[in-house]
């Protein structure tokens, strides 16, 4: 919510020109709520005389009856569906069923009607959906605001987003917007009953993924949290599935969007695909080296299978990658048709973050190195002169 300082307010209008919601009105020369206020903050940064103020309220239960269904944001990028929306409905499906609640997706964008199609395939009882020009590309504020209706209006139980780029971003803002519970990067989500209620259990790694700790949102609803890619398995898709569309219309005001898309940038290049989306990811520990040219030989390997290049914990503590690159439990989830691993011993952290790998290649001097109890294929020698052979071998495949 928002409050007024009446005292300061000159009746301008600028915060009711922003506002996406109608929620404000001149009353007597000053600016006064309607009662639709959804604390997006717009009118707080509109406001010249600083007479609107912003206030964080932590969302009242009430009567949880009231709050029903297992709900999915299914992201999408111009026109496909990620991978996301599918994995988050198999799980969904699992959480529906022990709650016995419906599971439905929420799909936000412009031109998108066909996608819906595809999540009734994965599951989706329902498909909720918002298709307006100021949805083609993503904003925070926008998508907020459909987010922010669609959960006032509807009320579900449970909603569940991915742990991308963009889930990371726009799941905090719903959360802060409407004073809910969010807990992110979860690894696992299951139902418990606590204290006589059915509430998600929701897992996440903690103290650099040295512990796994279970986390509950008792007293805010919907219970929310952002998931890991490729840590749930989407069930089989079946076009016979009977779903229901739900058509939603929900216009925000250009004035309330703070930024503009100029242009969409796109990766020049397989290698700068990020691990989690690639079907070939070549990663490489300590044995590798300890600076970026020691990565040389791995990026040649992975150009070739066009493949990205990913490393472990070290690397990124070394400065030597981002991030953004690192593999494992406390990086990144993947699973990837095949994954290449290099001077890579296998803790435990980085196992769990590959098992889900098709195929997992490693090539390690050390014969007893833990990375090879859970790969297909293992090659014990050094990678200086294993990957030159392997590279030599690609490249002839290549010409033929």
């Amino acid at each position: 919510m928002i409050e007024i300082d009446l005292g300061q307010c000159t009746g301008c209008g600028k915060c009711i020109k922003v506002c996406p919601v109608d929620a404000l009105e001149i009353d007597d020369g000053k600016a006064v709520l309607t009662g639709n206020c959804i604390s997006c903050g717009v009118c707080v940064s509109a406001c010249l005389e600083d007479a609107i103020e912003p206030v964080i309220q932590t969302a009242e239960v009430g009567d949880l009856s009231q709050y029903s269904g297992v709900w999915v944001f299914a992201e999408q990028h111009e026109g496909e569906l990620k991978p996301t929306g599918p994995q988050l409905l198999g799980k969904g499906k699992e959480l529906a069923d022990q709650l016995g609640e419906e599971l439905c997706a929420v799909l936000i964008g412009n031109d998108i009607k066909g996608l819906s199609e595809e999540l009734g395939a994965y599951g989706a009882e329902k498909v909720y959906m918002v298709e307006d020009e100021i949805f083609k590309n993503y904003s925070t504020e926008a998508y907020t605001t459909a987010l922010t209706s669609l959960i006032s209006e509807y009320k579900p139980n449970i909603f569940l987003y991915g742990a991308t780029h963009l889930g990371r971003d726009l799941a905090p803002s719903v959360a802060g917007r409407m004073g809910l519970g969010l807990t992110a990067d979860c690894t696992d989500l299951n139902i418990e009953e606590v204290e006589g209620r059915k509430v998600l259990l929701q897992t996440r790694p903690a103290f650099g993924g040295n512990v796994m700790a279970d986390i509950v949102c008792p007293d805010s609803r919907p219970q929310m949290a952002t998931v890991r890619p490729h840590v749930m398995s989407p069930m089989e898709p079946d076009k016979d599935r009977e779903f229901e569309i739900i058509e939603e219309s929900i216009k925000v005001k250009e004035e309330s969007v703070s930024t503009e898309v100029i242009e969409v940038l796109e990766p020049e290049g397989k290698s700068e695909i990020p691990v989690e989306e690639a079907d070939v990811v070549v990663s490489g520990g300590r044995g590798v080296g300890t600076c970026e040219e020691d990565f040389d030989l791995l990026r040649e390997v992975a150009d070739l299978l066009d493949g990205t290049v990913g490393c472990s914990r070290p690397i990124v503590e070394e400065d030597v990658m981002p991030k953004s690159r690192q593999v494992g439990q406390s990086g990144k989830t993947i699973s990837p048709k095949l994954y290449i691993v290099c001077g890579v011993s296998g803790a435990i952290q980085h196992k769990v973050g590959i098992k889900d790998s098709d195929y997992i290649i490693a090539v390690n001097k050390d014969p007893d190195a833990p990375i090879f109890d859970i790969a297909d294929f293992g090659i014990v020698g050094d990678l200086n002169e294993v990957l030159p052979l392997l590279i030599e071998k690609l490249e002839k495949a290549k010409e033929n």
